[in-house]
């Protein structure tokens, strides 16, 4: 093919196409620049160029020594010169170091955000020199980017791009949905989502947990599994009767390694637990009313056994007078539960700690228990050794659930059984066992025993009860820094366990928290959960 040079009229040249395609496939081509390279090829000018600049000055100043009438082999001169230069070299490394480090950790973060294969480790806006010099809303920007997050009101260039669709769809739906990096931090969150901003700009989850919080749940993952998943029901957002209440139920997604790490779904379900709230109300000032009149009539019923016990000849009536008492002192047990219940929602409810002897505790209620079994024709096995360590205990509270926890254990063994009451050490707690052998519960019932008013259809049916009785139990070994589990099998019995702590092992963590239950909660281990740590009372 011939071409024709517009500046050489009349000239052409022969061309091979062919030719010149194979020179330009030959070409070597260069490697596309990556964002990761960067830092390092800037480092190294920077390095280069601070080192010319330092000769520069070295024979700036010698020169300057030398024209001021200095001999270059004399002293003077010699320590002028290497004073200048040692005064250079300490400033220049100072500038290196406090006027690139904010461009070397952006660099980091956008790499990291970029999604290229590197071993760069990318900046914790969290970290604590960050917050004081105000650089972590830069690199929170960075991030909240990469995880293209935007305000509900924000416009995109294209409403018919995926993630314009996404992000309607997200503001519309009444479920929220929350995102929480490996450092903790909430990268998303959508409006629906019980989130509040802390005074310093942090956000944070409004939550308040009755049991492990989250974050706690989340810390064990991190360091046992790659993949998890787990249900929250009943996780209110403020306390009873604040305004603005709503409570969830929460599914949370975990993914070690993802860049969405953590996905949390709030499914709001507060009309559906709302009556919950609303029958308590009912019932705690119906108990309120009640209180009065259940004293008087246990006062008149010790009065009478006192007079009956007088008189052996009347065993009929002492027996109906015990029954009497069993179910006074039934009915009383049920006002303070639902009355405990109530302060305990509200975090209305204190528990002081001290040093305690558990017998001493169980022996409280010691006879009320033993009356109930004896009317109902059961037998108590009390195993607690007086040897046992001391413990840290309300012993008011504690005998609640003594209280409740054989209670149910008489009501639901089978006439003539018995029920075991043991205690042992257990590590730095002290482990207590109510054994029945009674007629036991499916799992479908275990799972769902320790909400607040629930009872299976079954225990309806055959047995007379509140529902809150277990609820408030567990609120109350909790507060003691303590758990509460059950183990059951059906037609076999039930084994309810609890564990408070030993006396010696809390002993100064007690004294710092003035005695009260609040140095037992456990403490908020990421910060991102705003209130599940503030306790009752």
């Amino acid at each position: 093919m011939d071409r024709r040079y517009p500046d050489r009229p009349g000239e052409c040249v022969v061309v091979d196409d062919k030719s010149s395609k194979k020179t330009a496939e030959s070409a070597p081509k260069k490697a596309p620049q990556l964002i990761r390279d960067y830092w390092p090829r800037y480092h190294r000018q920077a390095i280069l160029i601070t080192i010319l600049m330092q000769i520069a000055v070295a024979i700036v100043a010698a020169m300057s020594l030398f024209f001021a009438g200095l001999p270059i082999n004399s002293l003077e001169f010699i320590m002028v010169l290497v004073a200048t230069s040692a005064t250079a070299i300490s400033c220049n490394i100072l500038l290196i170091g406090v006027l690139m480090q904010p461009l070397r950790d952006v660099t980091a973060a956008i790499t990291h955000a970029s999604d290229e294969a590197t071993d760069v480790i990318p900046p914790n806006p969290n970290a604590r020199n960050y917050q004081r010099t105000g650089f972590k809303p830069v690199l929170q920007f960075i991030y909240d980017r990469a995880v293209n997050q935007h305000t509900p009101d924000s416009k995109t260039a294209d409403d018919n791009t995926s993630t314009a669709l996404i992000e309607s769809a997200l503001s519309q739906t009444t479920a929220g949905l929350a995102i929480v990096d490996e450092t903790g931090a909430i990268v998303y969150a959508n409006k629906q989502a019980p989130v509040v901003t802390t005074k310093t700009g942090e956000r944070e989850f409004e939550l308040i947990f009755e049991g492990d919080p989250i974050d706690v749940w989340l810390a064990t993952q991190r360091e046992t599994a790659v993949h998890a998943a787990k249900t929250w029901l009943r996780v209110p957002n403020k306390l009873v009767g604040s305004e603005g209440r709503r409570i969830f139920d929460i599914c949370v997604s975990y993914e070690k390694g993802s860049r969405s790490e953590t996905v949390l779904m709030f499914f709001d379900r507060t009309e559906l637990y709302k009556p919950e709230d609303d029958q308590l109300d009912f019932l705690s000032f119906a108990a309120h009313e009640l209180r009065g009149p259940i004293t008087v009539i246990r006062g008149y019923l010790d009065v009478l056994a006192q007079e009956i016990e007088q008189t052996p000849e009347n065993a009929e009536h002492r027996l109906l007078i015990g029954r009497i008492t069993v179910s006074a002192n039934r009915l009383s047990g049920y006002i303070n539960n639902i009355l405990n219940a109530s302060r305990y929602d509200r975090r209305h409810m204190h528990v002081n700690l001290s040093e305690q002897k558990l017998r001493t505790v169980y022996d409280s209620v010691s006879d009320d228990m033993n009356l109930r079994a004896s009317t109902q024709g059961r037998f108590l096995d009390i195993k607690i050794d007086e040897a046992l360590p001391t413990v840290a205990a309300d012993p008011s509270s504690l005998s609640e659930v003594f209280s409740n926890l054989i209670d149910n254990a008489i009501k639901y063994s089978n006439p003539g059984g018995t029920v075991t009451i043991q205690a042992a050490v257990d590590r730095d707690m002290v482990r207590v066992d109510i054994i029945d052998h009674g007629i036991g519960m499916p799992a479908n019932v275990v799972n769902n025993l320790f909400h607040k008013f629930y009872r299976s259809h079954r225990s309806r049916e055959t047995v007379a009860g509140t529902g809150i009785g277990l609820y408030i139990s567990k609120g109350i070994v909790e507060s003691h820094g303590g758990t509460i589990e059950v183990v059951s099998e059906v037609d076999q019995g039930s084994t309810f366990s609890f564990w408070v702590p030993i006396y010696a092992t809390v002993a100064e963590k007690l004294k710092k928290g003035d005695n009260t239950n609040s140095s037992m909660i456990r403490a908020n281990t990421n910060g991102w959960i705003k209130n599940h740590a503030k306790y009752r009372g």
